[in-house]
Order: C-alpha cells, then sequence, then structure tokens
C-alpha cells in the first residue's frame, strides 16, 4: 500500500478508493503524466495489479499499454512493463481455478482481450518489431505475448505475421539468441505458430529450422535430453506431419541421418528417466511421420531406402532386441520398424535376416510372433506385433512364401529344438484364447494376400489333431473349428482367413466344396434369424458362400455355380442373401478399421476387422451380388466370351513377340550402320590429320625456298660459278628423276580417282526407283554417305592438284638453275689476277658450295616425306573402297529384311482384322443379351493402340534405315 500510495502522489489509500478507482487514476497518469519516470512507475503498479485485477486492467488500461508500446520505445524498461502486463491480461497460463466455470471464464476472458489486441493489425506488427530489441526485458516478455496471442485465437494471429513483412524471419532469430531463456521459450512459440499451417510450416522450414532444431537437440543430449528437446520434437513434428514438401526437403538436406544417434540408448537398465522415455516417444513419432502410409508412396519409399541405407533400421532393430527396454518404448518401436519395412523390399529381406541375441539365435519375426500369440503380454505390444507381421508381408512375396513354406511337410524340424513362424501361427489359431485366434487367422491371411501361389501351397499343410487319428488338412480343420460354435472373435477370424484364401483361388473354392458339410453348414448359418451379435457371423458365411460361386470353375457336378445359386434361391431366397451380405460393411467397426492400416483397438473386443480385409470386402460385394443375379445361360455366353477374348490374346501376344523379335533385328542393324559411321568419321579424321601435316609440309618448303633466295642474292656470280665444281650437276640429275617419279604418282593417283568417279556414278545408277516410302527411306541412308564419300575424294583430288602445282614450280626452279649454269660455264675468268685472291674467291666459293649441298640435302629430305604423304593418301582410297562395298552390301541386306519384314506385318494386319470381325460379333451378341462390354472395349482398344504405335514405330525405324 505505501507503494501505490508513493505512485499516486501521496494521496490516501484508504479503503473507500475501489480497485476500479486506483487503476483509472494509474491509467490517467499513464496517458497524461510528462515525465517517464512517472509513467513508468505508473505501468509497473499496473503489472502488479494485473494478475489479481484482470478484468479491470485489462479494460481500463489495454489502450494505454499499446499506446506506450507505440511511443515509448527508447526506453526498455517501460516497455517491459507493459508487455508483462499484456501477457497477464491476456494469458491463461497463471490462472490455478479450482472450479471449472472460473477456468472456462477465466479462458472467455483471455479470447476476448486477444480478439480486442489484434482487432487492429498494426499491434501484431508492432510486437513483431519489438522482437528484434536485443534487451532480455523486451525480447523475453514478447515472446511470451506473441505464444499466448497464438495459443489464445491461433488462426487469425498466424494469418496476420504471414502477411507481415518479414514477420516470421523475425521469430526464426530467437532461436540463434545465446540466452537459452528466449531460445527455449522462441521454440514454444514456434510450436504454436506453426500448428496447423501448412504455408508458415514451409517458410519455418525453409529459414533453416531443420538444422538449427537438430543442433539444439544434439547440444542437449539427444534422448538424455531435458524438456528443451521435447519441445524441439513437438516443433519438428509439427513442421513434418502431413507436409509433403517439407518432408522431402528434410529428405534432400541429408537430416535422416542425423537422426540415428537419437536411438544409441546403449544397455543400462538404470537410465530411463520419464523425460528420456518422452523423448524416445517423440522421436519415433518422428520417424514415423517420414514413413506414414498416409504419404505419397514415392516420399515413403525415398525415406525408407534413406533409413536403411544411413544404418538407422539397424539401430531400431537393435533397440527392438534390446533387453530392459521399456514397454511403451518397444511397443512404439516396433510400430516405427513395421512402417519402415511396410512395402520396401530391401528393408523387409534386412528385417528378416535379424536375430535375436538368445541362444540358439532365433529370427526377430520367431520371437516377435512368440509375443502376439501368448496372452500374457499387454494388448498393445500384440497388436504392434500384429502390425509389424503385417507390413513384413505387405508386397512381399517372397516373405510369404517363407512364412508359408514353415507349415509344408517338407520344412518342419522333426527334432521339434526349434519353433517355426509357421508353428506359431497354427499354435495361436487353434488355441483357446480368442484374441490369439484372431491374430494368428489375419496374420496368416495376409501371408495369402494377392499370392495365388501360396494360397494353392498352403492346401498341402496337414495338421495331426489326435492319436491314431489321420491328419486333416488346414483348411479342413479351420471348418470344423467353425462349425463347433466358438467365440465370435475367433469365428470372425477364421471366416476372414477363409475368405481370403478362396478369393481368386478356384483350386480353393473345390477343396472347400470337396468337404460335403461346408455348404450345408453356410446356409444353416445364413438361413437363421439371430440376434445382432451373430449378425456379422451370417455376414461372412453369406461373403464366404459368395466367393464359392464367384470363383468356382464347375469341377464339381454336385456343387456347381447354378446348383448353388439354385440352393440359396430355395433355403435362403437371393433378397435375403443380399441382405445378410450388407451387414459387413454396415457394422460399425468395420469403416473404423478400413481407415488406417495399423490395428489400434481400444480394448480386444474392438478387434473385430482387419484393414485389408475391408478392402477385400469392398471389391467383392458388388460382383457376388451379380453373380447370384445371373442366369445360367448369362454365364455360359459369358464364359465363351472369356475364352475367345483369352484366345484373341494369346494371338496378339504372339504376334506382339514376333513384332518385338523384329524390332530387336532392326535394333541390331542400326547398331551396325552406327558402327560402319563411326569408322567412317574415324577416317575423315585421319584425312584431316594428313591434310594438317602436308600444310605444315608446305609452309617448311615456303621458308626454305625464301632462305635459298636470300643467300643467292649475297653470294653473287661466284655462288653460280661454285655450282660447276663437279658435283651440283649429279644433283640436278637426281632432282629430275624425283621429279619424274612424282608425275608417274600424279597421273596414277588421277586414274584411280576417274575410277572411283566411275564406280560413284554407276551406284547411284543402281539404286531402285522410289516405288513406296518404305524403300525410299531405306536407300536415304546409303546415298547420304555415298554423298560422303565424294566430298571425300573430292578433297583429295584439291590435295593431289596442289601437289602437281608445287611440283611445277620446283621445275621452273631447276630450269632457272640450268640456265645460270651454263651462262657461268661460257665467261671466263678475268687476266691479270693474282693468285691469292683467286685462292681467297675459290675458299669463299667452296664454303659457299657446302651451305648450298646441305641445304639441297634437307630440300631432298622433305621431299621423300612428300612422297610418302602422297603413299599414306593412297592407302586411305583404297580404305575408302573397302568402306563402300561393305555399305553396299549392308545396303543390300536391309533391302531384303525390309521386304520380309513389310510381308510379315501385312499378314499380321490380315490376321487382326480377322479377329477385330469376330470380337465385333461377339460384342453385339453380348449387347442383345444386356451385357456390359465396358471392360471388353477398353481392352480392345488399348491392344489396338498398341499395334497402332508399333507400326508407327516400324515405320519410323524404317525411315531412320
Amino acid at each position: 500500500m505505501n507503494f501505490l500510495r508513493g505512485v499516486m502522489g501521496g494521496q490516501s489509500a484508504g479503503p473507500q478508493h475501489t480497485e476500479a478507482e486506483t487503476i483509472q487514476k494509474l491509467c490517467d497518469r499513464v496517458a497524461s503524466s510528462t515525465l517517464l519516470d512517472d509513467r513508468r512507475n505508473a505501468v509497473r503498479a499496473l503489472k502488479s495489479l494485473s494478475k489479481k485485477y484482470r478484468l479491470e486492467v485489462g479494460i481500463q488500461a489495454m489502450e494505454h499499454l499499446i499506446h506506450v508500446l507505440q511511443t515509448d520505445r527508447s526506453d526498455s524498461e517501460i516497455i517491459g512493463y507493459a508487455l508483462d502486463t499484456l501477457y497477464n491480461i491476456i494469458s491463461n497460463d497463471e490462472e490455478e481455478e479450482v472450479e471449472e466455470n472460473s477456468t472456462r471464464q477465466s479462458e472467455d476472458l483471455g479470447s476476448q482481450f486477444t480478439e480486442i489486441f489484434i482487432k487492429q493489425q498494426e499491434n501484431v506488427t508492432l510486437l513483431l518489431s519489438l522482437l528484434e530489441e536485443f534487451d532480455f526485458h523486451v525480447r523475453w516478455p514478447g515472446v511470451k505475448l506473441l505464444t499466448s496471442l497464438l495459443k489464445q485465437l491461433g488462426p487469425q494471429v498466424q494469418q496476420i505475421i504471414l502477411v507481415s513483412p518479414m514477420g516470421v524471419s523475425r521469430l526464426m532469430d530467437l532461436l540463434a539468441d545465446s540466452r537459452e531463456v528466449i531460445r527455449n521459450d522462441g521454440v514454444l512459440l514456434l510450436q504454436a505458430l506453426t500448428r496447423s499451417n501448412g504455408a508458415i510450416q514451409k517458410i519455418v522450414a525453409f529459414e533453416n529450422a531443420f538444422e538449427r532444431l537438430l543442433d539444439i537437440i544434439t547440444e542437449e543430449g539427444n534422448s538424455d535430453g531435458g524438456i528443451v528437446v521435447e519441445d524441439c520434437l513437438i516443433l519438428l513434428q509439427n513442421l513434418l506431419k502431413n507436409n509433403n514438401s517439407n518432408q522431402n526437403f528434410f529428405k534432400e538436406g541429408s537430416y535422416i541421418q542425423r537422426m540415428k544417434p537419437w536411438f544409441e540408448v546403449g544397455d543400462e537398465n538404470s537410465g530411463w528417466s520419464a523425460q528420456k522415455v518422452t523423448n524416445l516417444h517423440l522421436m519415433l513419432q518422428l520417424v514415423r511421420v517420414l514413413v506414414s502410409p498416409n504419404n505419397p508412396p514415392g516420399a515413403t519409399s525415398s525415406c525408407q531406402k534413406a533409413m536403411f541405407q544411413c544404418g538407422l533400421l539397424q539401430q531400431l532393430c537393435t533397440i527392438l532386441m534390446a533387453t530392459g527396454v521399456p514397454a511403451d518404448i518397444l511397443t512404439e518401436t516396433i510400430n516405427t520398424v513395421s512402417e519402415v519395412i511396410r512395402g520396401c523390399q530391401v528393408n523387409q529381406d534386412y528385417f528378416a535376416s535379424v536375430n535375436a541375441p538368445s541362444n540358439p539365435p532365433r529370427p526377430a519375426i520367431v520371437v516377435l510372433l512368440m509375443s502376439m500369440v501368448n496372452e500374457r503380454q499387454p494388448f498393445v505390444l500384440r497388436c504392434a506385433v500384429l502390425y509389424c507381421f503385417q507390413c513384413f508381408l505387405y508386397k512381399n512375396q517372397k516373405g510369404q512364401g517363407e512364412i508359408v513354406s514353415t507349415l509344408l511337410p517338407s520344412t518342419i524340424d522333426a527334432t521339434g529344438n526349434t519353433v517355426s513362424a509357421g508353428q506359431l501361427l497354427c499354435g495361436g489359431l487353434f488355441s483357446t484364447d480368442s484374441l490369439s485366434n484372431w491374430c494368428a487367422a489375419v496374420a496368416l491371411a495376409h501371408a495369402l494376400q494377392e499370392n495365388a501361389t501360396q494360397k494353392e501351397q498352403l492346401l498341402r499343410v496337414q495338421l495331426a489333431t489326435s492319436i491314431g487319428n489321420p491328419p486333416v488338412s488346414l483348411l479342413q480343420q479351420c471348418t470344423n473349428i467353425l462349425s463347433q460354435g466358438s467365440k465370435i472373435q475367433t469365428r470372425v477370424g477364421l471366416l476372414m482367413l477363409l475368405c481370403t484364401w478362396l478369393s481368386n483361388c478356384p483350386i480353393a473354392v473345390t477343396h472347400f466344396l470337396h468337404n460335403s458339410a461346408n455348404v450345408p453348414f453356410l446356409t444353416g448359418q445364413i438361413a437363421e434369424n439371430l440376434g445382432e451379435e451373430e449378425q456379422l457371423v451370417q455376414g461372412l458365411c453369406a461373403l464366404l458362400l459368395g466367393i464359392s460361386i464367384y470363383f468356382n470353375d464347375n469341377s464339381l457336378e454336385t456343387y456347381m455355380k447354378e446348383k448353388l445359386k439354385q440352393l440359396i434361391e430355395k433355403r435362403i431366397g437371393k433378397e435375403n442373401f443380399i441382405e445378410k451380405l450388407g451387414f459387413i460393411s454396415k457394422h460399425e467397426l468395420y469403416s473404423r478399421a478400413s481407415q488406417k492400416p495399423q490395428p489400434n483397438f481400444p480394448s480386444p473386443e474392438y478387434m473385430i476387422f482387419d484393414h485389408e480385409f475391408t478392402k477385400l470386402v469392398k471389391e467383392l460385394e458388388g460382383v457376388i451380388t451379380k453373380a447370384i443375379y445371373k442366369s445360367s445361360e448369362e454365364d455360359k455366353k459369358e464364359e465363351e466370351v472369356k475364352k475367345t477374348l483369352e484366345q484373341h490374346d494369346s494371338i496378339v501376344t504372339h504376334y506382339k513377340n514376333m513384332i518385338r523379335e523384329q524390332d530387336l533385328q532392326l535394333e541390331e542393324l542400326k547398331q551396325q550402320i552406327s558402327t560402319l559411321k563411326c569408322q567412317n568419321e574415324q577416317l575423315q579424321t585421319a584425312v584431316t590429320q594428313q591434310v594438317s601435316q602436308i600444310q605444315q609440309h608446305k609452309d617448311q618448303y615456303n621458308l626454305l625456298k625464301v632462305q635459298l633466295g636470300k643467300d643467292s642474292q649475297h653470294q653473287g656470280p661466284y655462288s653460280d660459278g661454285a655450282q660447276m665444281n663437279g658435283v651440283q650437276p649429279e644433283e640436278i640429275s637426281r632432282l629430275r628423276e624425283e621429279i619424274e617419279e612424282l608425275k608417274s604418282n600424279r597421273e596414277l593417283l588421277q586414274s584411280q580417282l576417274a575410277e572411283k568417279d566411275s564406280l560413284i556414278e554407276n551406284l547411284k545408277s543402281s539404286q531402285p526407283s522410289p516405288g513406296t516410302n518404305e524403300q525410299s527411306s531405306a536407300t536415304a541412308g546409303d546415298s547420304e554417305q555415298i554423298a560422303e564419300l565424294k566430298q571425300e575424294l573430292a578433297t583429295l583430288k584439291s590435295q593431289l592438284n596442289t601437289q602437281s602445282v608445287e611440283i611445277t614450280k620446283l621445275q621452273a626452279e631447276k630450269q632457272e638453275l640450268l640456265q645460270k649454269t651454263e651462262a657461268f660455264a661460257k665467261s671466263a675468268p678475268v687476266p691479270g689476277e693474282s693468285e691469292t685472291v683467286i685462292a681467297t674467291k675459290t675458299t669463299d666459293v667452296e664454303g659457299r658450295l657446302s651451305a648450298l649441298l646441305q641445304e639441297t640435302k634437307e630440300l631432298k629430305n622433305e621431299i621423300k616425306a612428300l612422297s610418302e604423304e602422297r603413299t599414306a593418301i593412297k592407302e586411305q582410297l583404297d580404305s575408302s573402297n573397302s568402306t563402300i562395298a561393305i555399305l553396299q552390301n549392308e545396303k543390300n541386306k536391309l533391302e531384303v529384311d525390309i521386304t520380309d519384314s513389310k510381308k510379315e506385318q501385312d499378314d499380321l494386319l490380315v490376321l487382326l482384322a480377322d479377329q477385330d470381325q469376330k470380337i465385333f460379333s461377339l460384342k453385339n451378341k453380348l449387347k442383345e443379351l444386356g451385357h456390359p462390354v465396358e471392360e471388353e472395349d477398353e481392352l480392345e482398344s488399348g491392344d489396338q493402340d498398341d499395334e497402332d504405335d508399333e507400326d508407327e514405330d516400324d515405320g519410323k525405324e524404317q525411315g531412320h534405315i
């Protein structure tokens, strides 16, 4: 009271002043006082009153507090007081009302004040801007206030933050705050922000939330961490659950690999605190979010593969087989492993290889099945094991075969030292515990799901009932238990097993009908007027009898389709039969089981339907109803149509195989042509290299010629005289001989080119005229190759012409040398010249002569290299000749193959036209009889489209050839 007296300026705070008056005066002080200290003290007083007098402070002070946030941002202390006061007004966290009515009033009060605050969207934007302040006394109460707003009116506040510029990014900065209190409350704020809002979830995820949250979990000690780890895991679930975009981002960012250390829990039995159990439970749920059956199949499959590759599945199996694990963690681990392996062949194969650490080692599947059929185990654990077994067999024909094989006589261990999965299932199927009966029946039904081979194999299973009596089949034993009037749960499980077993398996139907007691039992069950509890059993009996009619191959004369229909009409009535059949889908537990694959029941009494069985009922209910109302003539006509269509399908399949073989042959020919093209390209590359080398030699020759011209200018008449020193005439004669050889080589090459030109002209004239599109397309490739060869020969011609020009230049230079030699021979030495001068000149001339001889040798070497290049070009021409011959042979072969393919396709078209005519006539008959023909039309049109596409492909391939 002294504090209030000081705030109010010394006025008495006696009993005559009510709380409302005090709050009103404080609000006036906040609104009118010019001194910051006075306003700060008034806001602090309002804060102290706001918890006890929440309604009064909220009504009178909210507007003034918001004004303080707008005008006094420079003073962090008054801003902190104002935020704390608003938090106390809006939040329900501090209320600890005992009475329920008071609690409801408190919640309504918080919602009303929240609605008033967010009515002006600028208030939320102002609050977001205050969160940028680093001051602890501003940021922390701001985080708490925004969290409280989100808890009160989450969707409205989320929408305001979503449209606010950089609103979500400002909140993400809280995770990087070095002060753990703000960081942890920031996690709680993001939990409320991301709840049920996919757009905000995506923004938060792309703001690097996964990296920051995983870092926090690692820093806090993974599963050994405190409540902060729990909050981070809840936020991760908000971001990933039912959000395919974030799930894909999580997987692509390699964050699944960072989850593996979470499950390295060790073997210590004393380390399971309550917080650790909670953390590990949330971690397992997070794994399940990524591989949930409700996710798109592609996303689930990629996450399953990533979990196997990084060792996460192996770590989960280690927990599964460990000792001392709490029951709820073990149950959730089994459920998690179930969904990690569901529908993924690699993961299912690994799980089949996991052994329990026992002596001798037992497969994990066997150990789990032992728990499932043990009535002492907790109910939720038994449900989890059943789900694990179902997921192991889902789309896993290999695993189904392994389970069924443990029941066959050839694989049963005669010594009895080991227990197999099949033996455990049979033991549970015929035990006295109805829940074990149901679980074993459903598990065995999943071993037969969509697998006709295993349905037939299971007919071989024989059971020894008692000593001295012959063994009976498993199918017969199931029907015997049904007729004994056991519990409803047991009978429902056995009927679901039999319906799954007989569907799509005429051989199993024949075995079932072979026992003369089965049909009378079913008709008796259906015809009776029993109570509501027995109506489900009646519906399942009607379904089983309908399956026996629909999948009946009429191999037993006493129980053919028509006779069974007559039996139903006499003893039950068709309408009554259909009504009893509808009891299944109308049952209250049917829709619940059809929603999720996981058998999640509150108690054993609700364990009636299996998820996969509900799919089977939905598939067969309609077709069985149609089959019951069909007449015998319609059945016969339908069988004839089916046989005709099967024959047609076989013929079409045969010709499709022929077309595929022809396609393979054409592909081989294409590969050969591509090989020849590659060889031709290699030859062209070699020719290009030769041309570049010739150009280099030409450049060297021109350089030497220029140098010789310079030397001849400096040497003068003495150099001309030195050429007559007894050696140069021999060199000149050799040059003449080499020039003659080059001429003869050029003439030879020209003659070869002329032969090539004539050969190309003959090939062009021998090409067939374009009579059809197929022939023109077949020769197009050859003409292109011939054109390329002609171009190559033209290039060689130009090279030879260039070399002949060079030879002419050499001849001209030789003539000039001869003329200079003859002119020097006619001239005489100058008389009166001293012998010393003559000796000096002679020495100079001899030196120059030796230099000229050296240069002449180099020129000879260059000419020799040029002659070698011409020889290589000649060899290149020979190889081109062989290439043309090979291409000509390939062209002839292709023309023959194309002609044969055309004949075969014409024959195929004739046969298909005949078949189409037959199908058309059959369709007309079916229409006259009132039978729907949509499926056959779709099949026929699909086949015709395939044939048209293949014809078009053949035409395109021939065009390429």
